[in-house]
């Protein structure tokens, strides 16, 4: 299980991408598209077209890991941004990857 502190990001990747490929595939995506360093300790996840498959890639400091989850039924709610790439809390991500809805609700709290 990955462990998420406050110190480490989560960027997540709103447009689908080929998850054939592993470590150079989605280095390489962070790299050119995200504009990311992928050996800065954060970690970068991707899913597929049909949201029923992510992969996480995270450096620990001596090597790359790559950690894929695929849904036996249903989909990932997955969040959606304009530029491709949204930041996510360490809850935020624990939720999504539980296959729990991730949207920010405007308003939700009692006034």
């Amino acid at each position: 299980m990955l462990s998420v502190i406050s110190a480490t990001r989560v960027l997540v990747a709103t447009t689908p991408v080929d998850l054939r490929g592993s470590f150079n595939r989605l280095y390489s995506l962070v790299v050119e598209q995200r504009k990311g360093d992928p050996l800065s300790g954060h970690l970068f996840v991707f899913t597929n077209g049909r949201r029923n498959r992510i992969k996480v890639l995270y450096w620990d400091g001596s090597g790359l890991w790559v950690c894929a989850k695929r849904l036996e039924q249903g989909c990932f709610t997955w969040p959606v941004s304009e530029n491709g790439q949204i930041d996510l809390r360490g809850e935020e991500f624990s939720a999504l990857i539980h296959g729990l809805e991730v949207r920010s609700k405007k308003d939700w709290y009692r006034r």
